[in-house]
């Protein structure tokens, strides 16, 4: 079968999905991006195995309507920032079978979806991103860094789940787990309360004026605080889910998916892992040293739309979460000052 995919996004995940998917016989792929004109019709992606991908995009263009009708599959590779922008944008152009997903679930893909899209169009979404991902060139290439041994999805409005389970199985060539409901996807201890509790522990006390002589890494120089952290808001995310209409053991505790059981062996599995090596925590140079990025999307993409939703639905829910409660009051704060000082 020949699939029609239309991607949303010119980020990392964006390039990395839509040369990968265009790379198949079987998939032909538009994409939709705010800069057209910076994208070349073939996208190289280089695997891990050193292999190199190349697929050439059918068309790409600004223009929802030029790139969304008639697509059986648009799939959204965007900032949580950007979902409901970009959801309205497509909704008039959809067609009744068309199905549209998210990459990412956890930044309110599924609320911002059922609110905004035509009623019946069928949804789905990734529990975690199937791909780490790593721009090279805009518009032209990008890295493959490592991919899920399994793909878990959350489905809604979908009359033929095993149909769309081997859809994506096939182009992605990663096996699907359907899961039991949407919000087993949309409630992630990935970004949500991975990069909140590592930026928390390393600028907690950072104040205007003070700067570090370089910028370290991210997960190579990870601490025994941050891991310690990110333990307690995985405890109050479990308590959430004991409240929610979801399959007791939907996601596995960040000491079991990391195969760890205490701060100290957490901070050593994330500190080894092959595809995080490299990475830079999010901070740009001045003249007197470096400084916090406020700006990027660990702030303005993992405070408002990761963290914030668990937030949301634990005090619709009555659940306590206190380290979420301080590490969200701390990002909101750094982002107030961003805002007041652009």
């Amino acid at each position: 079968m020949k699939y029609r995919a239309c991607i949303c996004g010119g980020g990392n995940l964006g390039h990395v999905v839509a040369g990968f998917l265009a790379a198949q016989d079987n998939c032909e792929v538009n994409l939709l991006t705010r800069q057209p004109e910076r994208w070349q019709r073939q996208l190289e992606i280089t695997t891990p195995e050193g292999e190199v991908l190349k697929g050439q995009l059918q068309t790409v263009s600004s223009e929802p309507a030029e790139v969304v009708r008639g697509a059986d599959i648009v799939l959204l590779c965007l900032p949580g920032f950007s979902i409901a922008s970009v959801l309205r944008q497509i909704a008039p152009a959809l067609s009744p079978q068309t199905t549209v997903g998210s990459i990412v679930s956890s930044t309110g893909f599924f609320e911002e979806a059922l609110h905004i899209l035509p009623e019946g169009t069928p949804l789905f979404g990734f529990q975690r991103v199937p791909f780490i991902s790593r721009m090279e060139e805009y518009g032209h290439s990008a890295h493959l860094l490592g991919r899920r041994p399994l793909m878990r999805i959350g489905m809604e409005r979908v009359v033929n789940r095993e149909r769309l389970k081997e859809q994506l199985e096939e182009l992605f060539h990663i096996p699907v787990e359907v899961l039991g409901s949407y919000y087993e996807a949309s409630i992630s201890n990935s970004n949500p309360i991975l990069h909140p509790a590592r930026l928390y522990t390393m600028w907690k006390d950072w104040q205007p004026g003070i700067t570090y002589p370089r910028n370290c890494a991210f997960y190579g120089e990870w601490t025994d605080e941050a891991s310690a952290i990110y333990i307690e808001m995985d405890k109050e995310l479990h308590d959430l889910l004991k409240e929610l209409p979801v399959s007791a053991d939907c996601l596995p505790t960040v000491l079991d998916y990391y195969e760890s059981h205490d701060a100290p062996s957490l901070t050593r599995k994330l500190r080894s892992i092959k595809a995080f090596q490299g990475i830079l925590s999010p901070m740009k140079e001045t003249a007197e040293g470096f400084v916090p990025d406020l700006r990027s999307r660990y702030f303005t993409e993992d405070f408002p739309y990761g963290l914030n939703l668990l937030r949301q639905l634990a005090k619709e829910k009555n659940v306590n979460t206190p380290t979420m409660d301080e590490v969200q009051r701390w990002g909101q704060q750094m982002i107030r000052y961003a805002d007041n000082n652009d």
